[in-house]
């Protein structure tokens, strides 16, 4: 599917601008007729630009941030709850639309629910980019439970904390992440121009060089000679990995080795349960059932373990068994969700304690992300400072064995 951006007119002859997402331009123009617009230009949206006679990737161009997503269904909601009718709220947040893409989805949407489509499928009709499937599926049962507003509001609560959730996990790994790259960018800096140029000078003396010495040299000699080669060998391993992950069993065994690393696993687990208990327990708590929210789920889920795990518990809903009970059969969810999951079934409050394990175990994860960060920082420090340290050593030894100066 390519996004198409096109200019049509009505039988006013008023003039309209859009995008649409489609199969080709086509299926675009038939969409249009079909909504009583006449195509004036369709063109695909997102060409490659050219610069120096080659085809660069427009990245990050037009899409939707997270951030917007979230405030124009806060929005929406607020305006839906004062009264205001769904097509004027809709040409308000058109009006609103941070960004050119934004405003044109929305137009969009609005076209659609003034030609008589609901919400729902107007925004799947169209645009399943931006908006999900649990944004659709939530809206859709808000709409067929005349509780829309109601249903928004839970929505942007939902969007709003998975993106706190999100933030704090970013925010914590970014201090590690940046230590470690100004790390290593010294390190080959050192290796790359600075050894060189020592190197020739104990070269020209022709003094015996020390072994520490000699080995930072070698390595010298091989990033700066054969660097080339280094990275080939990096990219090549970072090509064959991205095709071994595209097949589902390179994509099952990777996430198997994950789950069995000491914190990190535990990190994932806990960091997918919670995502599961959400959204489930957002979907259920907004009138979807038990089977199409699971399957809704499933595709949320980043680690196949756990989704296909949820696959199973859609299997065991069907006959009747609960959610508990299937969730002990898999074996891949932490006993406590399974317990908080069996008390909420057996008092008749299960949406109210999916959320509370949703909470559980993001309290959990973000513990567990500041142990692991705690860990990793001294960690890196001791690993720069010890690579840091045998260059300076090896470089003072050769300068002193030049000069005959007794250590």
């Amino acid at each position: 599917m390519a996004v198409f951006a096109y200019r049509a007119a009505d039988r006013r002859g008023e003039t309209i601008d859009g995008v649409m997402e489609a199969a080709d331009a086509r299926a675009v123009a038939e969409r249009l007729q079909r909504d009583a617009y006449f195509p004036i230009r369709i063109a695909p949206q997102g060409q490659p630009r050219r610069l120096l006679g080659l085809a660069w990737p427009d990245l990050g161009r037009g899409r939707v941030a997270s951030r917007d997503l979230v405030s124009f269904t806060q929005q929406l909601a607020t305006l839906v709850e004062a009264g205001l009718p769904l097509d004027r709220a809709l040409a308000i947040q058109v009006e609103l639309a941070p960004t050119a893409r934004l405003r044109a989805i929305l137009g969009d949407v609005l076209r659609s629910v003034q030609g008589g489509s609901s919400l729902a499928d107007a925004l799947g009709k169209h645009h399943p980019r931006p908006f999900s499937r649990l944004y659709i599926n939530m809206v859709r049962a808000g709409e067929k439970g005349g509780v829309l507003e109601t249903t928004l509001r839970r929505l942007a609560g939902f969007l709003e904390e998975s993106q706190e959730f999100r933030d704090a996990l970013v925010s914590a790994l970014i201090y590690p992440v940046l230590l470690t790259g100004v790390g290593a960018a010294a390190v080959v800096f050192l290796m790359a121009f600075v050894i060189p140029r020592f190197a020739a000078i104990f070269k020209d003396l022709g003094a015996t060089i020390p072994l520490p010495t000699l080995i930072l040299l070698e390595v010298s000699g091989i990033v700066q000679h054969y660097w080339w080669l280094l990275a080939l060998v990096t990219v090549g391993g970072v090509l064959a990995s991205r095709m071994v992950l595209a097949t589902p069993r390179g994509r099952l065994g990777a996430d198997q080795l994950l789950l069995r690393l000491p914190i990190a696993g535990e990190v994932i687990v806990k960091t997918e349960v919670a995502r599961f208990t959400r959204v489930l327990g957002t979907l259920l708590r907004s009138g979807v059932a038990m089977i199409p929210a699971l399957a809704v789920v499933k595709e949320m889920l980043t680690n196949q373990v756990l989704a296909r795990a949820v696959e199973g518990l859609g299997d065991g809903a069907r006959r009747g068994a609960g959610l508990a009970q299937p969730m002990a059969e898999t074996g891949a969810f932490p006993p406590l969700a399974v317990h908080m999951v069996r008390v909420g079934e057996e008092t008749g409050r299960l949406e109210d304690m999916l959320l509370q394990v949703a909470a559980t175990f993001e309290a959990d994860t973000r513990k567990l992300v500041t142990r692991l960060i705690a860990l990793a920082e001294p960690c890196i420090i001791l690993v720069m400072g010890l690579v840091v340290g045998f260059i300076v050593v090896a470089m003072l030894m050769a300068i002193l064995s030049v000069t005959d100066i007794p250590l």
